[in-house]
């Protein structure tokens, strides 16, 4: 009788399981990985909207309160806001400014960037 090949039912179970248990490691983690990142995007965009500020401010001895469009375009000269991130609040006077952001699917918002109290804040 001659042996046919290939791998027998026991064998293909055997790694479904395997990469199934490595599938219930990896995908929280990797959850994990995306929401740390998406979180970036908002401190970056309140880094960069720091800038313009400054930049606006050598130009007008004033500072402005920053708008988000829904095309994700800004009032700011020179800056953009990376989509999914949200504008909550912002508030201006002559004198300092304050924003809020945070992105849509970051767990560790919102974050706050104040000209009075020294730059990027985490809640």
């Amino acid at each position: 009788m001659r042996r046919r090949g290939g791998f027998t039912f026991v064998e293909l179970l055997v790694t479904c399981a395997i990469i199934g248990a490595l599938a219930v490691i990896a995908v929280p983690q990797f959850a994990a990985y995306r929401s740390r990142a998406l979180c970036g995007k908002a401190m970056s965009d309140l880094t960069n909207l720091a800038i313009a500020q400054e930049s606006y401010f050598v130009f007008a001895q004033t500072y402005i309160v920053a708008t988000q469009n829904p095309d994700s375009t800004s009032n700011m000269p020179g800056h953009r806001w990376t989509p999914g991130v949200i504008l909550i609040s912002s508030q201006a006077t002559n004198a300092s400014w304050e924003a809020v952001t945070d992105h849509l699917v970051c767990n560790d918002g919102p974050f706050t960037y104040s000209s009075d109290r020294g730059g990027l804040q985490r809640r």
